[in-house]
């Protein structure tokens, strides 16, 4: 007698019922389809609220301290520690410079009236000193130091200080302005402000109209915003976090960036991620199963290109300034939230709304809209398949020749006052100074000697050019009488130098950097610090993580690319061009800056951060491109698949760019020249690598080149 069959009872020999009806099982996975997504896109929408509340919080852990980014053995670092040895508060430099509205000499009373508001200014809160007012040489215009507390600029000292000037100095009797360090930072603060509504605001509103003339309808543009958001709140908390516990230096301008980058990148793969359902609702009627498709074969694609984002970030890690190195965790930070949303929060929000989420033009399965829909990358398509060779040397050529204007960029630094992209009291005034006074008289630079040193070491700095005039500093901090009188600090003692150039301007630098070179000649020790060497300290360690970083980034995502698409032939050549798309980009950026927008010059960080985000982005729609061509080579051959993922890729990919380029032109709206000018370069650059590298530079390359752009992979021959 045979055994009894696992699904039958001994006793009976009778199959039970094995699994619950049919009906029910429909639906248990039906609840589980509501279920799942509900929870999924609760949780964002919590985390969505945390992260905007703590969006707000940002500014407790973000500091406008130069100084605070350099390199704990920078010459200007080690001088800031000194000098608060030497004195017990720390201080920033603020001037208030005056002369007659009518120009000619100052009355006779005016030296009173000066001497009664340094009575008064001396009585605000968050002023450590007040200087005497001193006339100029002719006795045309007057000056006024006031040493402020750190926190001046953000406390109101410096809004009150301006107040209590314009009240007690006329504005029909003088010509009266806040300038020097302190009013300078305070301008900075002011351009920032908007960085949490008003560039976010913008950056939304361009991406929100793109959108809707991408997919013509008005929830699908508002579902992929909201998943954005989320990314970008989600991320916040994270990086609020790492700020508080001392891990990274947060600065408004990382702030602002990080901002456009996750709602930018966020977009891209939510396009990505759309583009595959819509094109998955033609085939399946199981709305669903569509879904859960275009989710699976998506995620190859955005988790390779936002990896390589991320790698490339933190590649500036290795950077020597702080404000870099904190860019790197936090942009990458961005990057992993915003393919997180993308595969997570977005899938839930289209599972529950399903199809009418593309109101009013609803796919269906069946409905055919290859027509007019790859119409136009039919033809590009086949304009290269025609004349590959002619197509990526006509494109190179004109590529290298817009490189050529790499020559033309002047990127070693401006003036701090220049920064600022509006007319402001700082200018004004430091041109008032400069009129009358020596042009560094309100930010002097300060150099540390040995006391045995003091001597020589004043005659060196006295007689180095673009010095106006240098002395020992007191107890008090007032000229010392002699070398004996200077104020000592375990065998340290201070020289105050004041430069003939204004402390922010590029002389000044020239003079730092001479007055290092001459005090070498000393036997002992001397540091040069003050707000011009730290400026000069900086300019060079970005010049230097230029020329680090750079490589890395490149070694990093070639490492990448050639995991990714097992090949070595393609991550080269897709290298190489979205270099030297960055490339042009920077040399049309360069003629630009100087001739239409006669910038007196760039940031020497503008070519860095342009690179990081040209050369990492630009890597991702090549890999939108190319992951495609890998999937549709093994049946049609190497040239005919990148042909053909160009015709089903290009509608998606040429979106993402130009949302992507729209959100980093939303920077322009802050008035730093730093942020025009990145959001210049970036846009430009994104357009170019989107339109021109992307369409028509690699794919006739891949065509002209055929398997060999696999080597040494086979697997992606034709099947026999």
């Amino acid at each position: 007698m045979n055994a009894p069959s696992p699904l039958q009872t001994p006793s009976t020999g009778h199959h039970p019922d094995p699994t619950p009806p049919r009906k029910e099982q429909r639906k248990k996975t039906s609840r589980l389809r509501v279920l799942l997504p509900s929870v999924l896109a609760i949780l964002w929408l919590a985390w969505t609220s945390w992260g905007g509340q703590t969006f707000g919080n940002l500014s407790e852990v973000t500091t406008s301290d130069q100084a605070a980014f350099l390199p704990v053995d920078a010459e200007s670092t080690q001088a800031m520690e000194l000098q608060e040895r030497f004195a017990d508060d720390d201080a920033v430099p603020a001037t208030v410079v005056a002369a007659p509205a009518e120009g000619g000499e100052l009355p006779a009373e005016a030296i009173a009236e000066a001497g009664e508001l340094a009575e008064e200014i001396s009585e605000l809160s968050g002023v450590v000193q007040v200087i005497p007012p001193q006339p100029d040489e002719d006795g045309s215009a007057l000056q006024m130091l006031i040493l402020l507390e750190e926190a001046a600029t953000e406390d109101g000292t410096l809004d009150e200080l301006r107040s209590l000037v314009g009240e007690s100095l006329d504005q029909d009797s003088w010509e009266a302005y806040v300038t020097g360090p302190a009013a300078l930072s305070g301008d900075f603060v002011e351009a920032f402000a908007g960085i949490d509504g008003v560039l976010l605001l913008v950056a939304i509103a361009a991406v929100f109209l793109i959108l809707i003339a991408v997919y013509r309808s008005v929830l699908l543009p508002v579902l992929v915003l909201l998943s954005s958001i989320g990314a970008l709140c989600a991320a916040i908390t994270v990086i609020w976090g790492m700020a508080q516990q001392g891990w990274i230096t947060l600065d408004d301008q990382t702030q602002g960036i990080l901002s456009i980058l996750v709602i930018g990148a966020a977009t891209d793969y939510s396009l990505l991620l759309v583009a595959r359902y819509r094109e998955e609702l033609a085939h399946a009627e199981n709305r669903h199963a569509a879904l859960w498709a275009a989710v699976r074969r998506s995620t190859p694609p955005i988790l390779a290109s936002g990896g390589t984002v991320a790698v490339a970030m933190l590649c500036l890690l290795f950077s020597d300034l702080n404000s870099n190195q904190a860019l790197g965790p936090v942009a990458s930070t961005g990057i992993v939230f915003a393919m997180l949303a993308t595969l997570t929060f977005l899938p839930a929000l289209l599972a529950l709304i399903g199809r009418p989420a593309f109101w009013p033009k609803v796919p269906h399965v069946q409905t055919d809209t290859s027509a007019s829909q790859f119409r136009l990358w039919r033809g590009v398509a086949a304009a290269v398949r025609r004349r590959p060779r002619a197509v990526w040397l006509v494109v190179t050529l004109l590529l290298l020749a817009c490189a050529a204007g790499v020559t033309q960029l002047k990127a070693h630094g401006v003036p701090q006052t220049e920064m600022v992209l509006a007319e402001t009291e700082t200018q004004a005034g430091q041109a008032l100074l400069e009129e009358h006074f020596d042009a560094g008289t309100g930010a002097p630079s300060s150099v540390f000697v040995s006391a045995e040193d003091a001597s020589e070491a004043l005659e060196t700095v006295t007689g180095t050019e673009g010095v106006a005039t240098a002395h020992l500093l007191d107890e008090d901090s007032a000229p010392a009488t002699d070398p004996s009188a200077a104020h000592q600090v375990d065998g340290w003692v201070q020289i105050s130098a004041t430069l003939d150039h204004a402390g922010d301007s590029l002389e000044a630098e020239d003079t730092v950097r001479d007055l290092r070179a001459e005090l070498d000649s000393l036997p002992g020790e001397a540091l040069v610090g003050g707000t011009t060497a730290t400026q000069v300290d900086t300019n060079d360690t970005a010049q230097r993580d230029l020329t680090v970083i750079i490589p890395m980034v490149l070694i990093a995502i070639t490492a990448i690319l050639i995991l990714l698409l097992r090949s070595v032939v393609a991550p080269l050549i897709l290298v190489a061009t979205t270099v030297l798309s960055y490339l042009a980009a920077l040399g049309v950026s360069a003629l630009v800056f100087n001739h239409l927008f006669e910038f007196p010059g760039a940031d020497p960080s503008v070519p860095l951060y342009g690179f990081m985000f040209l050369v990492a982005l630009g890597v991702d729609y090549n890999i939108f491109l190319m992951t495609r061509a890998r999937e549709e080579s093994p049946q049609h051959g190497a040239a005919e698949g990148t042909l053909r993922s160009l015709v089903v890729t290009g509608g998606v990919i040429t979106s993402a760019g130009v949302v992507l380029a729209a959100t980093f032109a939303a920077l322009a709206v802050l008035p730093i020249m730093f942020m025009v000018q990145l959001a210049f370069l970036v846009a430009v650059g994104i357009l170019i690598d989107t339109f021109v590298v992307r369409t028509l530079q690699v794919p006739a390359l891949c065509v002209e080149l055929g398997r060999r752009i696999w080597w040494p992979s086979r697997r992606t021959e034709p099947m026999s």
